[in-house]
């Protein structure tokens, strides 16, 4: 398949209304070092975590990042909240770098990037009562909202749908929904701009998920925060984000905009992790009429990543242009602007069914060749 290769950079240079983004990360690098040896600790090699990331987020703009585990998606979150120092690359916010700013560079704007995570029950200090535990950040900063800080914290509690009678109690005695709404309460406490939502719904039932999503849908769109949400459920990200890049061991491989990427995705790793999406049948015997790709293998290791384009270990189009090239993050010739995608040979843009499964696991094929039809 040819296809016209169009650089980002000529794509932008005539775009003059675009306004500038919130947040700009370009070249984005986190190496952990792997220790070796006896009797002397000594680096024998990095975990590439995160290994040249480039994407914006706009004032207000909902950013989902999506991936399976491993694929640095929390590290991206922890180094734009800079609670990690980054290895390499910039981080813009608001047109100033921060990616290596000192702590004294930072103090000015750490209130306006905040963040959620993961874990509603290791996130909060159980010796702390909400009420403190939500003040926490005004009292480091030195802010005097007006009524007082218990005053802010009994309306935050509101806002995120708690009983504002629940400031003297502590963690313990709230689910784990309750302690996520805590999260967010904690996090608005001090009016940001940016929130970076690690996997904020992971942790809980189902039932209640839907009611945090919900949430952060609402305080995005009354208070105009922009958000980068990081998960791995593509039906709440498809829900939750306006845009959404694909991350694959340490490097985005898509970005575009939601329908976009979830109706005509081009990176045949997009391909893979949609297939994978449950459907449910509502007839019996009834064609879902979606294509079905099962992959072959684990994600390969960090440590030492295949040369060229990281999937093609276990991508069906791969070549050797694949092995000796890393593809760039381009638009391709017929993508919508701001559709960009790193593969030499790009699928079709569709997830209509194919004439014939894609199944890469020689172990599976086997076994469904012997079932009867």
């Amino acid at each position: 398949m040819t296809e016209d290769l169009v650089l980002p950079a000529a794509r932008e240079a005539g775009d003059t209304t675009r306004p500038e983004p919130l947040l700009k990360v370009s070249g984005l690098v986190k190496h952990f070092p792997v220790k070796g040896g006896f009797p002397i600790r000594r680096t024998v090699g990095a975990v590439q975590a995160v290994d040249g990331l480039d994407f914006e987020v706009g004032e207000a703009e909902s950013f989902g990042l999506v991936g399976e585990s491993g694929c640095g998606k929390s590290t991206t979150g922890r180094l734009v909240t800079r609670l990690l120092e980054p290895t390499g690359g910039t981080i813009t916010y608001r047109g100033r770098d921060i990616g290596h700013a000192s702590r004294r560079d930072l103090a000015p704007i750490r209130s306006e990037i905040q963040m959620i995570f993961q874990d509603p029950y290791s996130s909060l200090n159980p010796r702390q009562t909400v009420g403190k535990i939500i003040s926490g950040p005004m009292e480091i900063n030195g802010i005097n909202p007006p009524g007082g800080r218990e005053k802010r914290v009994r309306e935050l509690l509101e806002t995120v749908g708690l009983n504002p009678e629940h400031y003297n109690r502590f963690p313990h005695e709230f689910s784990g929904g309750q302690r996520q709404r805590i999260g967010v309460a904690r996090a608005l406490a001090l009016e940001p701009k940016l929130i970076v939502a690690d996997e904020p719904v992971s942790a809980l039932d189902v039932s209640i998920q839907a009611q945090v999503v919900n949430l952060l849908q609402k305080v995005q769109r009354e208070l105009g925060i922009a958000f980068v949400f990081i998960a791995h459920d593509l039906a709440i990200v498809r829900h939750f984000s306006q845009r959404v890049a694909v991350m694959y061991l340490g490097k985005i491989i898509e970005v575009g905009d939601r329908d976009s990427i979830y109706t005509r995705p081009r990176h045949p790793y997009t391909h893979a992790l949609l297939s994978a999406v449950p459907e449910v049948t509502l007839t019996e015997g009834e064609a879902t009429g979606r294509e079905r790709i099962r992959l072959a293998g684990d994600v390969p290791s960090p440590i030492n990543p295949p040369s060229g384009c990281r999937f093609r270990t276990r991508c069906w189009k791969a070549a050797e242009k694949c092995a000796a090239e890393e593809p760039p993050l381009i638009r391709l010739s017929g993508n919508r602007d701001g559709h960009l995608t790193a593969c030499h040979f790009p699928e079709e843009p569709t997830i209509e069914a194919r004439d014939q499964d894609i199944v890469l696991d020689p172990a599976l094929a086997a076994l469904e060749e012997k079932q009867p039809d």
